[in-house]
């Protein structure tokens, strides 16, 4: 049974088409990375996911009607949203006794575990922590709950480059374990290239790519064309052709790699060039995220 099933998924706000048809299937054990530049769905996707809004078509998350079994369902659900939700008043220590009392599967002593090798004073406010370290005291508070689900929307936002890369470190090594789904939203893609199993871009309430990371890499090559060849690059049809310092770069979806190093230096393309290439192509607006 797969841990998210959508079919024909659609919300609608007024006339405007939050989701408009979305189908996506995450198996058990996956971690996909959800990919969409800003309105293009991602958020209101997130809500339906975990019952927090109604939709038309068919979603079942864990087997169940995330907006008829969301008590239930929270219960193997855990999130980590964009912006702390936790309040500023409470202490560290007092946040642990709060997610104890109201969550069954939630281990403390777990908890305190990750909170004494990240330094983390039980007795400061939440209010006088820095962003990174809110960061850490919710990802500790995840990793302590037995949960069959973790989605992170934009989970290190605001965050430097050496928070964002122990969160996702801390994420791979201390908390996935092969048989837990993540699903993870980001600006951040060429980050967390290396975390994901599976991709998905949205576009305009659509979802226009879902992929296995290891098929990803073999469909999609980007070549740098010499310029005697660049007639020859544009008869293959690329899905996008840019100048990068003076050389053209054409970007192929399915060519076989033989044909393509007939005309220059072939390489593997990150995501953030794929998306930006569909993004484009669907439509969508796209600026490139690092």
């Amino acid at each position: 049974m797969a841990t998210i099933e959508a079919r024909g998924l659609r919300k609608t706000y007024g006339a405007t088409k939050a989701l408009d048809g979305v189908d996506l299937e995450v198996g058990a054990g996956r971690i996909l990375g959800l990919i969409g530049p800003n309105g293009a769905g991602k958020t209101t996707a997130l809500n339906a996911i975990l019952g927090l809004t109604p939709c038309e078509g068919e979603l079942r998350v864990l087997g169940r009607d995330p907006w008829r079994a969301r008590e239930a369902l929270m219960r193997e659900v855990c999130f980590i949203a964009d912006v702390a939700v936790l309040p500023r008043w409470m202490k560290v220590s007092q946040a642990l006794d709060y997610v104890a009392g109201v969550h069954p599967g939630f281990d403390r002593a777990r908890a305190e575990r990750f909170l004494a090798r990240a330094a983390l004073p039980s007795g400061k406010r939440i209010g006088k922590l820095s962003k990174g370290m809110v960061a850490q005291l919710h990802l500790a508070i995840v990793m302590a709950i037995d949960a069959r689900l973790l989605v992170l929307d934009e989970p290190t936002l605001g965050l430097d480059i050496l928070f964002r890369k122990h969160f996702y470190d801390t994420l791979l090594n201390d908390y996935y374990d092969g048989k837990r789904t993540v699903l993870v939203t980001t600006h951040q893609v060429e980050e967390i290239e290396h975390v994901l199993t599976d991709v998905a871009f949205i576009a305009n309430g659509r979802v226009v790519l879902q992929s296995t990371m290891d098929a990803f890499e073999t469909r999609f090559a980007a070549v740098v064309v010499r310029p005697e060849q660049a007639p020859q690059a544009r008869a293959l049809e690329p899905i996008q052709e840019r100048l990068v310092l003076g050389r053209s770069v054409f970007l192929f979806d399915g060519r076989e790699r033989a044909q393509l190093q007939a005309l220059g230096e072939v390489r593997s393309p990150g995501i953030a060039d794929i998306f930006i290439a569909l993004m484009n192509r669907a439509g969508g607006t796209a600026e490139r995220t690092a």
